[in-house]
């Protein structure tokens, strides 16, 4: 079994997942653009049993481009955004790249809301694309 983990900058925030990501996407939504200072926000997708996190986090509900109502949790600290839950999807979590003790564990598999991206952006054209929301990820099925 893989064992991922991460956190917070300043370590107030902890988590463990402990299998491999559904998958792994860069968001370029306008609403990621925000959290991911102008960029594509870059995302795993866990099954939400597989993820286990310590220390508090600030909620900020907001609606997604999607229309999906997000719960971007945040280190109340240091101000990082470690994961999101989103009121449709209860059986993922969304944890972002950036917080993994080792970031090169991931690279993204695909592109989502490349409609939003601005003309400057770098957008892998090896990787699958989608305009918008593609279909919800599926946990991949056990063996047997």
């Amino acid at each position: 079994m893989t064992t991922i983990k991460g956190g917070c900058l300043c370590g107030a925030v902890r988590y463990t997942a402990n299998a491999e990501p559904i998958t792994i996407r860069a968001c370029w939504c306008r609403v990621c653009q925000y959290f991911a200072t102008g960029n594509a926000s870059l995302n795993l997708v866990f099954a939400r049993e597989a993820v286990a996190v310590t220390g508090a986090t600030t909620d900020y509900a907001s609606l997604a481009d999607s229309g999906s109502h997000m719960h971007r949790h945040f280190c109340p600290t240091c101000g990082v955004q470690v994961y999101s839950l989103v009121d449709e999807r209860p059986q993922l979590i969304i944890m972002r790249i950036g917080t993994l003790d080792d970031p090169s564990l991931a690279a993204p598999r695909g592109t989502i809301w490349t409609k939003s991206a601005p003309p400057w952006a770098l957008i892998d054209p090896a990787l699958p694309r989608f305009e918008g929301q593609p279909p919800p990820p599926a946990p991949k099925p056990g063996p047997g």
